[in-house]
């Protein structure tokens, strides 16, 4: 029972409370060891998942092979735009940034550590732009949409035909081959797209131009 004089505030048991310090203390373990280790911020991880937004990252091969991509098919001096898929941003950003531009459209806002890159972008408002992001300024736009549905896919169509020049990368389940060929008029690739973890779900990568993942 507590005292008069706590004036109903509540007091956190001992044990309770050295857990919570027991936790603070691994955070700042953690901290100090990205410092130490000359933590790279574009790091795939460096942000966790949240599966709770349908988060899930790709492999770093997969991650890298993807930016490779979109930096060929930009061309140099290119415009590379991210469309909620946070970890081909990462990798591109890992690479000497001279000779292309990049920018991420995400919902996590946990992504504004990127700054002036970063765009929040929730899909069910598509044309909800900044107006600095012009229509069709973009030479490739990569897309991975959220979710596995016709309505998702649908409106993030909406966003990458605005921003895109013509070419068009998405990535998504295979399950979404004919709806991605309706609404974006693009086709599989052969390459085969690989998750940090391992999806229910068989995943696959379309375009609309003659890519390097054929």
């Amino acid at each position: 029972k507590m005292d008069d004089d706590d004036g109903d505030v509540p007091q956190l048991s001992s044990h309770t409370l050295a857990a919570l310090q027991e936790f603070y203390l691994e955070q700042q373990q953690k901290e100090g060891m990205k410092t130490s280790q000359g933590f790279n911020q574009y790091s795939i991880g460096s942000i966790e998942e949240d599966w709770q937004l349908s988060q899930f990252w790709y492999s770093h091969e997969t991650a890298s092979c993807l930016a490779n991509e979109a930096l060929v098919a930009a061309g140099k001096g290119g415009r590379i735009a991210c469309v909620s898929a946070p970890s081909v941003y990462q990798k591109l950003k890992e690479q000497d940034g001279k000779g292309f531009s990049v920018c991420i459209l995400e919902y996590d806002r946990r992504f504004s550590v990127y700054g002036e890159e970063f765009i929040f972008y929730d899909y069910n408002h598509p044309l909800n732009l900044p107006e600095n992001l012009l229509p069709h300024s973009f030479d490739i736009v990569i897309a991975d949409p959220p979710y596995l549905s016709e309505e998702c896919l649908q409106k993030t169509a909406e966003t990458i035909k605005y921003l895109t020049k013509g070419k068009i990368l998405l990535c998504t389940g295979a399950i979404m081959e004919e709806l991605a060929a309706k609404h974006l008029g693009v086709k599989m690739c052969k390459f085969i797209p690989k998750h940090s973890r391992n999806l229910a779900n068989e995943f696959r990568c379309y375009a609309n131009y003659a890519s390097g993942l054929d």
